[in-house]
């Protein structure tokens, strides 16, 4: 499934992603040279309808149109068959953020193609770049707490997000090969997301190389994921339109993201007569819906103080991922800084 270049397709700066299937016949890999290596590693459309990290990537190859990059860039083009439809995923597909782990598909051994590729060529950063469906502040994700990768995700913004699961995606896979961070950037095609991208790449291309800096807790707001909320595949449903036999939740529910949502808050509403729970489970895959919510003559109350973040307005994505992440805050402490500079 993998194709391999050494240079940017013919129309390739000013291409829509929908219309890439004309000039890739699928998932790519675009090895590009610069004034310094190893390349700097840039995942975009892993989610073809996260159309922000096509145009950060245009961008900075139009700013470097009639010279060369401060850095070598090893760029993966990924769905472009649901980026032509517009979708995050189409139905016969895996979602192509998590695929990378082996396995038997023929998008596993695409993604492990990609891995060999890097790690025979060495790699200075990783960056996966994606959007929010819902209102979002922009934040990184990163699945270790150590110096570099710290250092990483302080280039992008203070909102951090410590992921440890799924371990199927693509910044867990270049963990083991370099600093990895994930960008989420807002919804998708927003001028100030794609700025903000670009800005992180030409830090990045710019940056020599990863200290041993300590990073001061100050510098970062750090959140860890405790629940991944999801509704019942048998549970009719509905955003802003109240049905009397579905759950509905309010049609403002993306702008819950990222606030702090005191105990007792109603989260939803559902018909009296229904029974039903909402699947909560933390990163181990232990049930903590219990922990989290509670069910009230008819409406879905917090139990405790909540901060989820992913909320959508979209019904095909919670479907196809989670209605939601459950944040809280995790503090970096004195133990914490002390592997931070390991």
């Amino acid at each position: 499934m993998l194709t391999i270049l050494d240079r940017l397709p013919e129309g390739f700066l000013d291409i829509e992603a929908c219309q890439l299937h004309t000039i890739l016949d699928g998932p790519t890999l675009i090895h590009l040279p610069g004034r310094q290596a190893p390349a700097l590693f840039v995942s975009i459309l892993l989610h073809g309808n996260e159309v922000t990290g096509l145009l950060a990537i245009q961008k900075l190859l139009k700013h470097y149109s009639d010279r060369q990059l401060p850095r070598a860039l090893s760029l993966f083009v990924g769905n472009i068959e649901a980026a032509k439809s517009g979708l995050r995923r189409l139905d016969h597909q895996p979602d192509y953020n998590r695929i990378w782990l082996p396995g038997d598909r023929p998008e596993h051994q695409m993604a492990q193609a990609v891995l060999a590729e890097m790690a025979q060529r060495s790699v200075f950063a990783s960056i996966d770049i994606h959007n929010n469906t819902g209102l979002n502040p922009h934040y990184g994700c990163i699945t270790e707490l150590t110096s570099r990768f710290l250092q990483l995700a302080t280039l992008f913004g203070r909102t951090t997000v410590y992921m440890t699961q799924p371990k199927t995606v693509q910044s867990a896979a270049f963990a083991k090969l370099c600093p990895s961070i994930v960008v989420e950037c807002g919804q998708p095609g927003h001028p100030s997301g794609t700025q903000h991208v670009f800005e992180l790449l030409e830090a990045c291309s710019h940056l020599s190389h990863f200290s041993n800096r300590n990073v001061h807790p100050r510098e970062l707001d750090i959140f860890h994921t405790a629940g991944i909320v999801k509704i019942p595949p048998e549970v009719e449903f509905s955003i802003g339109d109240s049905e009397d036999d579905h759950l509905t939740f309010p049609a403002d529910l993306d702008r819950l993201n990222f606030s702090e949502l005191p105990a007792n808050s109603v989260l939803a509403t559902y018909p009296h007569h229904q029974q039903f729970q909402l699947q909560v489970h933390d990163v181990d895959g232990n049930d903590v819906g219990d922990r989290y919510f509670r069910y009230v003559e008819g409406q879905v109350r917090t139990r405790r103080s909540v901060m989820p973040s992913m909320l959508t307005l979209d019904q095909r994505i919670i479907r196809q991922d989670c209605l939601c992440y459950l944040m809280e805050r995790y503090p970096l402490s004195c133990e914490l800084r002390e592997r931070a500079v390991a």
